[in-house]
């Protein structure tokens, strides 16, 4: 059995060592994750526009696929982080469960991101 709780902070720790990511990012990532939904959290990473934000996209993605609970929920017939979302979501729980990973990981890279001191940049 596998202690997910450790996963998340490890998952939190490398996204937070992504570089240019910073506390800004994970919260924005955060909320739109808390308010819309996965699909919406992918789709601001990738509107954000900024090679960051693709980062921190590929790595979630991966997190799901590489995550060996999430990897078996995750086995999608496509590459495309946005198919392969509308796909898990044929389960709500699957959905529901794949958002709380992620809400809790992202959690952990911004009080990552504080300990290493980095601010909020408002660029």
């Amino acid at each position: 059995m596998e202690n997910l709780d450790l996963c998340c902070a490890k998952f939190g720790r490398k996204l937070s060592a992504i570089d240019g990511v910073d506390e800004e990012l994970l919260q924005d990532s955060l909320s739109v994750l808390e308010e819309q939904g996965l699909y919406a959290f992918f789709l601001y990473l990738k509107a954000h526009g900024k090679e960051p934000g693709k980062k921190v996209m590929d790595e979630c993605y991966k997190f799901f696929i590489d995550n060996p609970v999430m990897g078996q929920k995750f086995q999608v017939s496509t590459n495309n982080v946005f198919d392969a979302v509308l796909e898990l979501g044929q389960s709500i729980n699957d959905l529901i469960f794949a958002r709380e990973l992620l809400i809790q990981s992202l959690i952990y890279a911004r009080y990552h991101s504080k300990a290493k001191g980095r601010s909020v940049s408002k660029t």
